[in-house]
């Protein structure tokens, strides 16, 4: 959420950035907002005014009493009902004046970073580097599901048919276990990198999810707990940017680098849908993911290096990668600038989105109210980040695929050894 002070002296500026967004249909809110905060200021001053002359004039009720004055006095005192009578309407009406502004400035969408390039969508996306060689073998890849049924490591039909429906999953044995140990090592890859782990809460109010996400993910993604405020999170970033919520951060303890563990909950509403026979789309999934709280100077050298710890991840697990910058038109409304993490698939012959690092500036410190008090005694608001470490089990499809060998045995890299009990081999059942 932008600054009201920035719209207000910069009106051209936000029209022209949600024109780089290929969002023209909320260009009328600007002016919308510019509007209603003009009315919510005159409401102010009226009310300050009225108040004042109320203080004012109530001091001479006793004295026109004592002075035997008592009809003078009854016409003040009408006069002052009237006029708090008003003032409850003013302050109604700057209430709703209020409303409505919150309203329309949720939906502007933050300023972008003047580095995004410009582009409608995911397919004007920017490729930036790759990191290793994308192999394709001498042998053909069966998709996911067929080499994972090799280790009879998926049932896809009791989870659909019988327990929860399309979009969710059993994991077994040698497939759950490397699951579990590709998450375990990004874990402590992270932890080695200086941040602190969490374990979040995996539900969160409704008052949080306004302050993380724009309506329109909330709409796409989120499972509301019926009759109650409580939602599932789609990722631990929502309730460990929440935890923060109405807290003043002393300036010295920046920057705050967390790393979580949750599942994930996702209904995927939209173009996509939910696959009905593999993992690449689901329900229900598992993350690491890393939190970065820092002062808003500090906030691009962080985007440069978060990004950096997942491609440094999936290297060590010899799965070649590359970075694409994500366009104007593919950024969520509360990001400043984004860049996804892709994984080569040598049986489709391309890479795809295994990771997500994104810059929100201040939008979530500013719809949440986190702020940090400087040295100076002076508070300004703090720049939050978010980015995938490792999402299993999507990010299982590249491992299987790039570590797969003819016999249909898939290698083990050396860094899972000790979270796999020293196999470096898993071979198929049937």
């Amino acid at each position: 959420m932008l600054d009201i002070k920035f719209l207000r002296e910069n009106p051209d500026a936000v029209k022209d950035n949600i024109r780089k967004k290929f969002e023209d249909q909320k260009l009328p809110l600007v002016d919308e907002v510019i509007a209603l905060d003009k009315r919510n200021r005159e409401i102010k001053v009226e009310v300050q005014a009225m108040q004042a002359e109320v203080n004012k004039t109530s001091k001479q009720i006793g004295a026109l009493m004592k002075q035997g004055k008592k009809e003078e006095a009854t016409q003040i005192r009408d006069d002052i009902a009237r006029s708090k009578g008003k003032i409850s309407e003013l302050e109604a009406e700057e209430r709703q004046v209020e409303a409505d502004i919150r309203k329309r400035m949720l939906v502007i969408p933050n300023m972008i970073d003047p580095s995004v390039p410009i582009g409608k969508d995911d397919s004007e996306n920017v490729e930036i580097e790759r990191f290793g060689d994308p192999v394709v073998p001498d042998f053909e890849i069966p998709y996911h599901t067929d080499i994972i049924a090799r280790f009879d490591g998926l049932d896809l039909d009791a989870a659909r048919d019988r327990v929860a429906g399309n979009g969710f999953y059993y994991l077994i044995g040698d497939i759950a276990r490397l699951h579990s140990a590709v998450l375990a090592y990004a874990r402590d890859f992270m932890i080695g990198k200086g941040f602190t782990y969490v374990i979040p809460p995996f539900m969160i109010r409704g008052d949080v999810v306004d302050g993380v996400m724009s309506f329109e993910e909330m709409d796409a993604m989120m499972y509301k707990i019926e009759g109650e405020d409580l939602y599932l999170i789609g990722t631990s970033e929502h309730s460990m940017i929440g935890r923060f919520k109405n807290q003043i951060i002393d300036e010295e303890k920046l920057p705050l680098t967390l790393t979580s563990y949750s599942p994930c909950f996702r209904k995927e509403k939209g173009a996509h849908g939910i696959e009905e026979k593999g993992l690449y789309r689901i329900h229900q999934f598992e993350k690491q993911e890393m939190i970065v709280i820092c002062r808003p100077e500090e906030s691009m050298k962080w985007f440069e290096q978060m990004w950096k710890y997942t491609v440094e991840l999936f290297r060590s697990m010899e799965i070649p990668v590359r970075t694409l910058e994500c366009c104007s038109g593919d950024l969520a409304d509360l990001k400043v600038k984004s860049l996804d993490v892709e994984a080569w698939s040598p049986r489709q012959k391309k890479y795809f989105e295994v990771g997500s690092c994104s810059n929100l500036g201040d939008a979530q410190a500013r719809r949440l109210q986190i702020r940090v008090k400087g040295e100076d005694g002076k508070k300004y608001l703090a720049h939050t980040l978010n980015n995938t470490v490792v999402a299993p089990p999507r990010m299982l499809i590249a491992f299987l695929e790039n570590h797969l060998q003819k016999d249909g045995s898939v290698t083990i890299p050396e860094v899972l050894w000790p979270y796999m009990g020293g196999t470096k081999v898993l071979v198929p059942k049937k």
